[in-house]
Order: C-alpha cells, then structure tokens, then sequence
C-alpha cells in the first residue's frame, strides 16, 4: 500500500486532496492544534436517554432541526461533546443534509453509569444496542463515524456483524487498529505526554464513578501510571477479560477488518503519535466494504488544512459528508 492522498478499495472513492500546511506537518503540532485553537461551532442539541437491557444507559444528544438520514458519532477515549472534532463534524453534517446524534459511550454523559463495569474499546454489545433500539423506534441509522477508541469499538461491530450490520455505511478515523501495540506506543518518547493527560482523565472518571457506589476490585490508583497498567487493572476485571493482553487480543480491530462488507472509510495518517506505522491495515488485511485514506501526515485526529487553519479548516469534516453521500445514494446538500 503506497501512502498519499488516495483512497484504496474495492470500488474507488474520489479522494479529495490534503493539504496541510507546511508548518503544520509536525504530527505532534497537528494532534495539539486542534484541542486548543479549532473553533467550537454553537450547536443546538437535544438530548435523549437510551435503557438498556442489563439496567444501564446510554445517552444521546441529537443535533436539532437536523434532516435527512441519520449519522451516528461514536468518540474516542475519554471523549465527549467537549473533544475538539464533536461540534465542527456534527455540525457539518448538519449543513450537509444529514441528521447527526452523538453517542456517549457508556459512562460518558453528564452523570456515571449504574452498573459496575465500563465503556471500552470492543464493547459491540452497547453499540449494536443502540442500534437495535433506534430501529425499533423508527429512526435507523444510515451511517456512522468514530473516532479513535471509537473507531475501533465501530470496525469490530461491523466486522462481527457483516452484512447484518445496522448501518448502511461508515468511516473511522484514527484507529488504534492494534491495542497492544498502542498502549506500548504511549509509552515513549512525547507520546508519553498523551498518555499523561489520558491516565489523569480516567483515574478522575474512575474516582467519580466509584464515589457513589462500591467497586468491585481493589486497586490504588496512585501505583497505576500507564494505560495498560490501568487496562490490567481496572479495564480488564469490569468488563470479564482474563488481563490487559486479553482485552488487547479480543478487542484489537485489525482481527475483523476482513470480514466488514458495510461501505467503510478508514482516514489515518502514518505519523500518527498514538501508534507505529506498521499497524496501518495493508490492501490483503481488509474486507470487500473497505476503503483505505492513508495519510503521510495528519497526527491523530489532526487533518488540518488550509492557509489559515485557526479557522478551522479540515479533511474530515469534508470527507465524511462526500463518503456518506456517496454511499447512501441519497441527495444532500453540499457545505
């Protein structure tokens, strides 16, 4: 597979060039600048609380006055409406003729979940749910996107469901396709500087939940200074996995890209910080419904591009919207 402003897979997409800025190539600045200068569009939301089965919840938060078919956000570790890709896409979508609704991972929202156990990386079981549960009111899902955690919770769902997948089209961005090897990656060098900031994020989540309820195991958060110390620790006996390497093992995407026959866009970048270049899925790893956008550059969840990218300018927001209404053979409106 040859890196570039492409797309590979069965059936060609148009890919619509990248162009990042010269100064903004670093894959360290294009992960950072985001978070801290993208513009946060105002987006009027709604908000809706989804039972489950087990006792549980899932809430939503549907953009308002949105039309047209439906496109699910699935976010990334730790993420929420407050992550710098939320508001820009949802509301891009919107523009586009889509009606987008946010997902929170469960545990994510506004309050903890009820149950003892977590969101984590190969949950389908909350996604396909969700799903199942908006079909039944009326209101399927056409499409949907993730977005790194995110991303790989939304390739291993399409991957087990095949061509029962509730979902008509898809695309992942910045895919930790190979858990293992993520977690060694924010091990070193400034990757670790990402690492930092999630293993503060989760501990405060992990305090917050067990604050009004019992946990079940026993563990010091002060000794856990790595994320697959922390899946070992706490990821791993929540939600019924053997350690760390099994949650890696059971949950890593790149085992069920083959099987993916949904339409599926998968952008990533090689420079991303958060994992190695030779993680990136090859043409023979994939399945018929796969599309590969590799990337040389983009950082992770990064993509920014243009002349004046405070503004906000960014390859996501204008290849989903292209994918989606590619896929779903119905007319929208252009940005």
């Amino acid at each position: 597979m040859e890196a570039g402003d492409h797309i590979e897979g069965p059936s060609r997409f148009q890919a619509l060039p990248f162009s990042p800025p010269p100064w903004l190539r670093n894959p360290h600045l294009q992960t950072l600048w985001p978070k801290f200068f993208r513009r946060r569009p105002q987006v009027p939301l709604r908000r809706e609380r989804l039972n489950l089965e087990d006792g549980d919840f899932i809430d939503l938060a549907w953009v308002e006055h949105g039309q047209g078919p439906i496109v699910l956000m699935l976010h990334g570790l730790e993420g929420n409406l407050r992550s710098h890709y939320a508001l820009p896409v949802l509301s891009t979508l919107a523009r586009s003729g889509f009606r987008p609704v946010f997902m929170f991972l469960r545990g994510c929202g506004d309050e903890p979940n009820r149950l003892p156990r977590s969101y984590h990386s190969g949950a389908v079981e909350d996604l396909a749910e969700v799903l199942e549960l908006l079909q039944a009111s009326g209101r399927s899902v056409a499409a949907a996107i993730g977005f790194s955690l995110g991303g790989n919770l939304l390739l291993r769902y399409l991957g087990i469901s095949g061509r029962e997948a509730l979902v008509r089209t898809a695309m992942a961005v910045s895919v930790p396709f190979v858990l293992g090897d993520a977690a060694r990656r924010l091990e070193q060098g400034p990757s670790r500087i990402y690492q930092y900031y999630l293993m503060r994020r989760l501990k405060q989540s992990y305090a917050r939940k067990f604050a009004t309820m019992p946990s079940p195991i026993r563990v010091d958060l002060d000794r856990i200074h790595t994320l697959r110390q922390y899946d070992e620790q706490i990821t791993a006996p929540l939600n019924g996995f053997a350690g760390a390497d099994d949650y890696y093992n059971r949950c890593s995407s790149i085992h069920f890209l083959r099987r993916i026959t949904v339409p599926t866009l998968l952008l990533h970048s090689l420079d991303d910080p958060f994992m190695y270049p030779h993680n990136v899925p090859r043409a023979d790893q994939i399945g018929p419904g796969v599309h590969l956008a590799i990337q040389p550059h983009g950082g992770h969840v990064g993509f920014i591009e243009g002349v004046r990218p405070g503004a906000g300018d960014c390859l996501i927001d204008r290849l989903a919207p292209a994918f989606f209404r590619g896929h779903l053979g119905k007319r929208t409106e252009s940005v």
